[in-house]
């Protein structure tokens, strides 16, 4: 199929030298599944370590995957462990450096890969920049330790992109703002084709593309490749390098956390944010200086009622109580931005209201 072959040779253009085999799911989910066959088929192994407050997916091995309460809904598939982050939700070792928070999350990571069997583990999926846990980004030298470790232990290291790959941070992949680290797997979906049609990629190595070249894959799927979803993405792909998107997104940047800071200084119901390029989120906080509810408890009346103002500005976006998510079109353009904006900031007055601010 030649928009396949000519697809391909995009993505390896726009991959880091060394990751050129590519198969075409149709979703984030099913690239996570396809991901997890790979590593346990190349290396003959079956464990997969994967994080707390991670998402992967919604079927059976990705949502075993994935480190929140969404897989607590699903029976539990096995040979599934799970890590820490190395910032914690409650973490008590507010003295250490970032480099000694950084050892200790290594050293944990180690521990469990010696204890779990370093024969037995086939892939470590890390999110480059967990997104649903509220954009989180990594201390410095702290994916780049990952790295290390699955060098060391034969391990795959596998990096979830779906929803930070193609330019959402101001890079082409979110791993790139972590000098030095390559995955052997990567994984992304939304925008490949800008959210046009369900598509997803999965890319690997060159070694385990020539492995795959002579043993089955073992994974398939009814629509994968599907020339108009391969055509959307050749398309979508073109247009954003013919008219740097990415770079355009990078530029932005400082006037959308310019944006998010200002909103959290103003509004005393917003803790803190975090933003990498177009990608933020608000950490929502009671009068008490407590989380207002948990992310598997319901979503409550003040968040019930901050999410219909925010709808009645006009404004579409995910709300994970208590993460307020930020993340507008890549094209969006300053003017927008602003107004975008503004009509928040008028939604958050009902936020703060219903906390009792």
């Amino acid at each position: 199929m030649e928009i396949r072959a000519r697809l391909s040779a995009l993505i390896g253009e726009i991959m880091p030298a060394g990751i050129s085999g590519v198969v075409f799911p149709s979703s984030g989910s099913e690239a996570n599944e396809c991901a997890i066959a790979m590593a346990r088929r190349f290396t003959g192994r079956t464990k997969i370590i994967s994080a707390y407050r991670s998402y992967h997916g919604g079927t059976a091995a990705s949502s075993a995957a994935t480190g929140d309460f969404r897989r607590h809904f699903l029976p539990a598939a096995p040979d599934f462990v799970k890590m820490f982050q190395p910032n914690m939700l409650f973490s008590k070792m507010g003295g250490l450096t970032e480099p000694e928070k950084v050892e200790n999350a290594l050293t944990l990571l180690e521990e469990q890969i010696i204890f779990e069997g370093g024969e037995n583990v086939a892939s470590i999926i890390v999110e480059s920049i967990p997104g649903a846990a509220g954009v989180l980004t990594y201390p410095d030298g702290y994916l780049q330790g990952v790295r290390a470790l699955c060098d060391r232990y034969g391990i795959v290291m596998h990096c979830d992109e779906i929803m930070v790959g193609f330019g959402r941070t101001g890079r082409m992949w979110g791993f790139q703002h972590y000098d030095g680290v390559v995955p052997d797997i990567v994984t992304s979906a939304k925008g490949l084709s800008a959210g046009f049609v369900p598509v997803s990629v999965v890319a690997c190595n060159d070694e385990m593309k020539e492995f795959f070249e002579e043993a089955p894959l073992g994974w398939g799927s009814t629509y994968q490749a599907h020339p108009v979803a391969l055509a959307a993405s050749y398309a979508t792909i073109k247009h954003m390098l013919e008219h740097d998107i990415v770079g355009m997104c990078a530029k932005k940047a400082p006037q959308f956390a310019s944006h998010m800071e200002r909103l959290t200084q103003k509004h005393p119901c917003l803790k803190q944010f975090r933003s990498v390029g177009l990608f933020g989120a608000f950490d929502v906080v009671a009068p008490d200086g407590q989380q207002p509810q948990m992310f598997h408890d319901a979503r409550g009346e003040a968040f019930v009622k901050y999410y219909k103002a925010f709808n009645d500005e006009g404004l579409y976006g995910l709300l994970r109580p208590p993460l307020l998510h930020v993340a507008p079109p890549l094209v969006i353009t300053e003017e927008e931005m602003a107004e975008g904006f503004e009509r928040h900031d008028r939604a958050l007055n009902v936020l703060d209201k219903e906390l009792g601010f």
